[in-house]
């Protein structure tokens, strides 16, 4: 054991990292002024592009006015969600989206799912833009159903000059100010437009649900909602979601509230839960008063379900929450279970004999 356990400056010679000695953080003697890993790791977030559309978009918008129409009329919601899918040629999210596009049926309406959720990690690797032919749009060739998603740490990470600046490619493909065929699907004969997102964040209002996409920025763990752009501390979406949950406190509406980020706040396994970013999320709902029914994430490459049971000051009964993850890639296989989402938030009174038991 060292002869000094507080050293971080032993530490630093010893190991990896400055942070690897005994003592907790307040006891540590600072190196280059901090005593955490987490404090030097805050320092390399990414920036964080601004929104359009004050962030906010309707389902209309992706699947048409008839379509969100056929959804409001059946009196449900469904819609798929994965995420870690854009690794090598994308062989097994291929063979899952072959699975999920069973579930449509052109003359089915509103029982189709309205859209594939990718809840980040679209693409790994160097050189994003000109990978999402074989990493996105030839996997889901066979997938008809529109495809939404938010940004995961590997869509914002900068280690060539090629993808800089971060996110460009996502922006390209997710949050283009027009939709049409771009040349990376157009170039091996398939038909997907790009999606017209008003960011890396965003609320979407939907029949029956409202889904708030976030960032959890660039980071390989832990996940944050606050950014570095342009060399200053960047705090613009957590006030964004302070002020969206507010309004959607303030709307009263009847609908179920899905959050989604990246990084999860709970995690056994593949990576850890993201302590910090969880605080920051519960900070906002607390402040509004207006508490998600469930939240989904991915990045630990498998499928993981926690059930939080908690107690806030000003609510009326104990709150629930489902807490949903699934990546897949090259290291699991895993099908999100649609039933399980529908049965989360369609009223009970929709529900189908066998989601009911």
């Amino acid at each position: 054991m060292s002869q000094n356990p507080t050293s971080t400056s032993f530490a630093r010679q010893r190991f990896a990292h400055p942070f690897f000695v005994p003592a907790p953080p307040a006891a540590r003697k600072p190196v280059n002024g901090h005593t955490r890993m987490t404090d030097w790791s805050k320092l390399q977030l990414g920036p964080l592009p601004a929104v359009t559309r004050g962030g906010k978009w309707d389902l209309s918008e992706i699947i048409g006015a008839e379509g969100a129409k056929e959804i409001q009329d059946l009196g449900e919601i469904r819609f798929h969600a994965l995420g870690d899918t854009g690794v090598n040629t994308a062989h097994e999210a291929q063979l899952v989206a072959e699975e999920m596009a069973t579930d449509y049926n052109p003359s089915a309406g509103g029982l189709n799912p309205a859209f594939l959720f990718h809840l980040g990690d679209v693409i790994y690797g160097n050189d994003k833009a000109s990978h999402y032919g074989e990493r996105f749009y030839s996997p889901y060739k066979h997938y008809p159903g529109k495809i939404i998603a938010i940004p995961g740490n590997h869509d914002g990470e900068v280690k060539t000059k090629a993808d800089d600046p971060s996110l460009s490619a996502y922006l390209d493909n997710f949050c283009a100010r027009k939709a049409v065929v771009p040349p990376q699907a157009a170039g091996s004969g398939i038909y997907r437009e790009t999606m017209t997102e008003p960011g890396a964040y965003w609320l979407l209002d939907a029949p029956f649900v409202q889904i708030i996409g976030l960032y959890s920025n660039l980071l390989e763990s832990p996940g944050y909602l606050q950014a570095i752009t342009k060399g200053k501390p960047d705090t613009s979406q957590l006030d964004w979601l302070d002020k969206t949950l507010g309004s959607i406190a303030k709307s009263n509406q009847k609908k179920a509230l899905v959050i989604a980020t990246h990084h999860p706040p709970y995690s056994q396994s593949g990576h850890a839960g993201s302590v910090e970013m969880n605080q920051s999320i519960d900070a906002a709902c607390a402040k509004a008063g207006v508490w998600p029914d469930l939240f989904l994430s991915a990045h630990a490459h498998n499928y993981q379900r926690y059930t939080r049971r908690s107690y806030y000051k000003g609510m009326r009964d104990e709150s629930v929450l489902a807490y949903m993850m699934n990546g897949i890639d090259n290291y699991s296989l895993a099908l999100f279970p649609e039933r399980v989402l529908r049965r989360a938030f369609v009223p009970a009174a929709y529900w189908p004999a066998e989601l009911a038991a």
